[in-house]
């Protein structure tokens, strides 16, 4: 029976609180992330005896945002670097690199069955199956799949071979001597315990493989007839060719799963409200996990990584604000320890990080390289100035106006001039090219608002990229016949606004990719969900034996969209003058906020209303069904 340490697990709890209050001073934006992994492993860190196999967690999300620190991070505060191993697998053949998790943990020193953490980092590379869903051949590192399901794991074949070694050569030393002496030789002499036959590499080796409680100066004194006598009775007992269970391992699995989070990635990264991406990232559930596992694993695999499944939303515009926040203030802090200067910063400094270092797709990263590259750097030279004229203080501001830095260095003032990497690319879209963009996403909008009576939550014309682009930011839309057939019109209202407003013959290709998206709601609508009366068969079963003859639906297809074309158009002619003035206000600014795109439709008589990024626009099921005149039945 399993004796209870009282004091030791109150000890172990109240570490484990202040490691959970470390890890939310450090990380900004996942303390839910951090109070559900404490809570996944509590058991295994309290009291791991009681496990009977491994303890897995897996964090998904996309890039930067903490996962592979977090681990880091957790291992250090729980004071358990000694007994820790980041891996990251691989399904390439290489020959001089380690091809199984036994061997790599046998290097490690932690292939046993005490406590240790396993960190499996970017699993997404080990994958198993291509692209189209066919098994890969695989030679490496299969037995990753025995620890997920039941904690045991092979010894690594070189143990068994080192000993087996060791005592042929052991025997035949024996073997030699007996015949030199039968022969009346001189003994040669030794000064070394095993000298001829055993190295001080496999010493320790049987050390670790035998789970010797001994210090290495006793074992290289231990006589010949007790060390053999330990590996015979190793070998008598079979001990040395049963698995090792790994029940009291920690796993810990991490990657980025594209699938599961594509729809954060369909719009400018630097332009995209981290709201938004952070609402879209927050819908994203253990079955989105799953199904982009699928794509990567086989079945049986993937119910391997079992049912804790950690997923991290992006960032919010609080958290990125924090974040750049915190790192003013740690570099105030650096440059007053380091040179007595006190440091003042504006928040336009911060505002200026923030326009020009946050990606809400890629994570913190890129902001911590922005305030290196904005603030560190151009702070160097101000430092400098201020120790050459004994000044004891510096304040920073940005003048956007005049893209200057501006500093206050002691009584003097000093203008540096700069502008944001991102600002330059912002600002190099020509007017003639943001007013054709400007045209083509208030068409967009002026069609979402005419039929779903809602402000799209980002409506932007100027974006930090090397061509000219922009987006309009929809909610989530419930999909029904209904709004399938509004959401074409809407992909399609772009190109159509610009034939309005500039002609036929000026409107742009822009439309190439509104165009793909209408067509494939099209063909969903025919195809698989069976909309269309004259098509009720479902045509998208594609490894079927009985599937159907898709290009017999294209015809309908076709006129399907065609139609929706129509409506399409002579909506924005009814909108015309909303249109351009939402346009106009656009060309000038690159971007317009909600409440501004709300006043001028309600100047124009369409009454619209503003919803926050966790919005989903559905029909009202529950009022309808609550006032359905049900008549009562009987069942014969």
């Amino acid at each position: 029976m399993l004796q209870v340490d009282k004091q030791l697990i109150a000890e172990r709890k109240e570490q484990l609180e202040l490691v959970r209050h470390t890890l939310k001073q450090h990380f900004i934006g996942i303390d839910k992330i951090i109070d559900d992994l404490i809570g996944y492993i509590q058991v295994w860190y309290l009291m791991p005896e009681l496990l009977q196999r491994p303890v897995i967690v897996n964090l998904w999300g996309m890039t930067g945002v903490g996962k592979t620190d977090l681990v880091r991070k957790l291992v250090r505060a729980l004071n358990f670097q000694e007994r820790f191993a980041e891996i990251e697998l691989s399904n390439i053949d290489q020959t001089f690199w380690h091809s199984s998790v036994s061997s790599i943990l046998d290097k490690r020193e932690l292939h046993d069955s005490k406590p240790c953490i396993l960190l499996f980092d970017e699993i997404q590379r080990f994958n198993t199956i291509d692209v189209e869903g066919k098994p890969l051949a695989q030679s490496r590192f299969m037995d990753f799949w025995s620890l997920l399901s039941d904690g045991y794991l092979t010894r690594y074949d070189q143990e068994a071979n080192d000993i087996d070694n060791f005592l042929a050569r052991y025997f035949w030393e024996r073997k030699r001597k007996k015949k030199r002496l039968d022969a009346g030789e001189e003994p040669e002499v030794s000064y070394e315990p095993y000298e001829h036959y055993i190295s001080s590499y496999d010493l320790l080796s049987f050390k670790k493989t035998l789970n010797l409680d001994i210090d290495l100066e006793s074992l290289f004194e231990l006589p010949e007839p007790e060390l053999v006598n330990l590996l015979l009775n190793a070998k008598k007992k079979k001990t040395l060719y049963e698995p090792i269970n790994h029940a009291q391992t920690l796993v810990i699995i991490s990657g980025n799963l594209d699938e599961a989070f594509s729809v954060a990635r369909d719009a400018a990264e630097a332009d995209v409200d981290a709201d938004i991406f952070h609402a879209i990232s927050s819908k994203v559930t253990l079955m989105d996990v799953k199904n982009a596992l699928l794509r990567k694993f086989r079945p049986e695999q993937v119910a391997r990584f079992g049912n804790i499944h950690l997923i991290y939303p992006s960032l919010r515009k609080q958290d990125f604000q924090a974040l750049i926040a915190r790192e003013v203030k740690r570099i105030q802090q650096e440059t007053y320890t380091r040179t007595g200067i006190q440091l003042s910063i504006d928040h336009s400094m911060e505002a200026l990080i923030y326009r020009n270092g946050v990606f809400p797709a890629q994570g913190v990263r890129p902001v911590f390289s922005s305030v290196t590259d904005i603030l560190e750097v151009n702070l160097s030279n101000l430092l400098l100035q201020a120790l050459t004229t004994e000044a004891d203080c510096i304040a920073l501001r940005y003048d956007t106006v005049a893209k200057q830095i501006v500093a206050q260095v002691g009584e003097q003032e000093v203008k540096v001039a700069f502008e944001g990497r991102i600002d330059q690319i912002r600002a190099s879209n020509q007017a003639a090219a943001t007013a054709n963009i400007s045209v083509h996403e208030a068409g967009h909008a002026v069609l979402y608002m005419a039929l779903f009576k809602l402000v799209p939550m980002q409506l932007q014309s100027r974006i930090a990229n090397s061509y000219a682009g922009g987006f309009t930011f929809p909610h989530q839309i419930y999909r029904t016949k209904q709004t399938m057939l509004d959401m074409i019109k809407i992909f399609l209202a772009g190109g159509l606004a610009e034939e309005l407003i500039f002609g036929a013959n000026e409107a742009s290709i822009g439309r190439s990719q509104d165009r793909e998206e209408a067509s494939i709601i099209a063909l969903d609508y025919m195809r698989r969900y069976g909309f269309d009366d004259g098509f009720q068969a479902c045509y998208v079963m594609e490894d079927h034996a009985h599937r159907m003859k898709k290009e017999i639906t294209d015809a309908a297809v076709e006129q399907i969209i065609v139609a929706q074309v129509e409506v399409a158009r002579s909506l924005l002619l009814k909108h015309e003058l909303l249109l351009v003035e939402l346009a106009q206000k656009l060309a000038v600014t690159g971007k317009l906020e909600v409440q501004v795109i709300a006043e001028i439709a309600q100047a124009h008589g369409l009454g619209v209303s503003i919803q926050d990024e966790n919005y989903l626009h559905v029909p009202a099921y529950d009022k309808h069904l609550d006032s359905a005149n049900l008549s009562a039945g009987n069942c014969s």
